[in-house]
Formats: structure tokens, C-alpha cells, sequence
């Protein structure tokens, strides 16, 4: 007489952060991150120059040597993009921010800029990991396909709310 269905969560997406291929986490050639030291997430190998905003987002963190950045999402979820491996080392150089602590941004937007071919030349894996902080901020998460996604515009992953 009542049909009581379970409501299904809905799946919230986050765009890819740079044109490239999508990589696990655990692909990645840093241990931080591979064994997921700071939260899960997923990597991209870079292909393209341009970093993106993967969701509507603040900017809560944004690193001095500008190989980082931290979002927050309206739904509390804490991202941080990170920019190759041990590019902190360059203190900046090979980096260029396009946004501003504080700001708020649209998914899609860019918010750095790095110089591929200087950092290559450094030996450089320029690898983008994007990490989740905050894992109580998600119920699950997984990647899409395609494994080639364009920066600012393919869903990479989705998440469902705890």
C-alpha cells in the first residue's frame, strides 16, 4: 500500500584541473600522495599549462611559490591542487597566479598558470593531484571516463554527499 523507496543521493561533479590524462592517486610518484597521506583524490599527467577551478569555490589557501592552491565548496568539501612534485622548490619560479585569496571563483575558471617547458627542463613531473582534505566532506567518490580530459571541462569525478 506504501511504497517507500530510499532517496537516492545525488552525485555532485568536479571538473578536471588541467588538460591531460586521468590517473589514480595511487599512480602518483610521491608517497604523500600515493598512500594518501593529506586525503584521497585523484592525479591528472598533465598535458596543458593551465590550472582550473573544478567546482564554484572559494579561495581559502593560496601557496607563496603559487604551486597550490586550496578551495572550499559551498557544500564544505576542501580541495587542494597541487601542481607537480616538488615544484615548491622553484619558490614561485615556472608559476603564475591568476586568482586571489579570498575570491570566489566559477567552476572552470583558471586559477594558475604554469610555464611547462621551464619546468620540464628542471626535470619536473608535472603531474596535478587534487586532493579531498576533508574526507568526512564526501560518502564516495569515482573517477569518470574518458581517461584524456580537457582541463575546465570534463567531469573527472563524482561524489556523493555524506
Amino acid at each position: 500500500m506504501f511504497g517507500f523507496r530510499k532517496k537516492e543521493k545525488s552525485r555532485e561533479e568536479l571538473l578536471a584541473v588541467v588538460d591531460g590524462t586521468l590517473i589514480p592517486i595511487e599512480d602518483v610518484k610521491d608517497p604523500v600522495f600515493s598512500q594518501k597521506m593529506m586525503g584521497d583524490g585523484f592525479a591528472i599527467a598533465s598535458t596543458g599549462d593551465t590550472v582550473y577551478a573544478c567546482a564554484d569555490a572559494d579561495i581559502t589557501m593560496l601557496f607563496p611559490s603559487n604551486h597550490a592552491v586550496g578551495l572550499t565548496l559551498k557544500n564544505g568539501m576542501e580541495i587542494l591542487i597541487h601542481v607537480g612534485i616538488d615544484t615548491v622548490n622553484e619558490n614561485g619560479n615556472g608559476f603564475t597566479c591568476l586568482c586571489e585569496q579570498g575570491k570566489h571563483v566559477k567552476k572552470g575558471e583558471p586559477l594558475l598558470k604554469m610555464d611547462r617547458e621551464y619546468l620540464l627542463s628542471k626535470g619536473y613531473d608535472l603531474s596535478v593531484i587534487v586532493i579531498f582534505t576533508n574526507k568526512d566532506s564526501y560518502a564516495e567518490f569515482r573517477r569518470e571516463e574518458p581517461v584524456k580530459v580537457k582541463g575546465g571541462e570534463s567531469v573527472a569525478v563524482t561524489y556523493t554527499l555524506p
